[in-house]
């Protein structure tokens, strides 16, 4: 998909590319489910998908519906040095330790009843500040050690952990531990929808990661997801098949329209001069793991800021010097980045707005989370000078927010 349909206030279908032959078609459809999982590859760690960009969610955002929450990004403490594959809570909750180079258990420092159980955004925040500090091992990142736990209790409860770490790490989690650091690993905020899965936009529904039902507010509880996938992915997929019964087909003109826009900005991305969009991409990585990621503060949030507006300059000059008509993944990836660039800014710039420190959104200069000026959803509108953000309450019904406590 490359370009949602937009006919009279109304998502009518999409243009999208079919990649054996590089070839663009227009879709008509009474209603369009948007299921493209969340925003984790604009980060230079993550436990996602390599094709967990985003793409999906600025597509609705080029559409002209709000993004809301973006700057809530959740971490994981425990991935893997090197591809940051996901070593589960599971290993903590066998009995795993946490160590860092002066062999201390340092989550006594930071959460000394709940050690390595505290939830994931106290620990990633620890481990960080281990490495930050100085007493991680070099390359940062600290270590995950279940050696006590013996190799058969680790093939009976943790034997996909063992075997991941033998075969992208080369080590043995029977025989040593294993070298672990924060990563990103979910996106709280999206596509904003009602707890059908309707978005904004008449005709467009979305669900799973990629859509903000706010089921999981500013910080996801383990195991959620799956209450977003299979509970409002099940709601999203009745409520738009209903939908289409009382729908007429949308006419053609929209699409063709939008089929030949498409294929010119298409075309304008063919040459052979022109930045790389591997370039480009991987210095937006960089900024957000460095200055929008577990820790934040005004200037770093600044500096990503205005690095991601330069960055969307060059986006522009982004050219594909493949000219291959089948497979030119070259050229998938250049259409995404303009989207992991509007996304990374709309995340920073949510992020540098949002003045306290609340859920996995950690200022560093507001420590204490702020309800009387926060308690809010973070609404991003595209423009052409970048978003322009509103804001609206959060609605409260049974439960008053209250001081996490550990």
């Amino acid at each position: 998909m490359t370009r949602l349909v937009v006919d009279e206030d109304r998502c009518t279908g999409l243009i999208a590319m079919h990649t054996p032959g590089s070839t663009l078609e227009a879709f008509g459809a009474k209603a369009t489910v948007l299921a493209t999982g969340g925003y984790g590859r604009i980060y230079q760690r993550s436990t996602n998908a390599i094709i967990n960009r985003g793409y999906g969610i600025s597509l609705a955002y080029h559409a002209g519906v709000p993004l809301q929450d973006m700057e809530f990004v959740q971490f994981h403490p425990t991935t893997l040095l090197g591809s940051n594959i996901l070593m589960t809570e599971g290993a903590r909750g066998e009995g795993g330790y946490l160590y860092n180079r002066l062999h201390e258990r340092f989550m006594a420092s930071y959460a000394h009843d709940m050690m390595e159980l505290a939830p994931r955004d106290i620990v990633a925040r620890s481990i960080q500040t281990e490495i930050d500090e100085g007493r991680g091992f070099d390359g940062g990142y600290v270590h995950l050690d279940i050696t006590h736990l013996g190799e058969k209790m680790i093939n009976e409860r943790l034997g996909g952990i063992r075997q991941i770490s033998i075969d992208f790490a080369g080590i043995d989690p029977v025989k040593e531990p294993i070298p672990v650091q924060p990563g990103q690993h979910y996106s709280m905020g999206g596509v904003p929808c009602d707890s059908n899965g309707a978005t904004p936009l008449e005709g467009l529904f979305a669900a799973g990661e990629c859509a903000c039902v706010s089921v999981h507010g500013a910080n996801r509880l383990g195991g959620n997801s799956l209450l977003e996938t299979i509970v409002f992915g099940k709601r999203a997929g009745e409520h738009a098949a209903d939908y289409v019964k009382g729908t007429i087909m949308p006419a053609d003109g929209a699409h063709s329209d939008a089929l030949v826009r498409e294929k010119q900005a298409v075309y304008d991305l063919m040459g052979d001069e022109g930045e790389s969009f591997a370039v480009v991409r991987d210095e937006l990585r960089s900024v957000m793991q460095q200055e929008v990621g577990v820790f934040r503060h005004r200037a770093g949030l600044q500096r990503a800021v205005l690095t991601i507006r330069e960055l969307r300059g060059r986006g522009r000059n982004v050219r594909v010097k493949s000219s291959a008509t089948s497979f030119n993944f070259e050229l998938l990836n250049a259409i995404e980045l303009k989207g992991m660039l509007e996304l990374g800014q709309v995340i920073a710039e949510g992020a540098l707005a949002r003045e306290e420190s609340r859920g996995a959104h950690y200022r560093t200069d507001f420590l204490e989370r702020d309800d009387e000026h926060w308690l809010s959803h973070t609404l991003a509108f595209q423009t052409p000078d970048g978003p322009r953000f509103e804001f609206k309450d959060v609605n409260i019904s049974r439960f008053q927010p209250k001081r996490r406590e550990y």
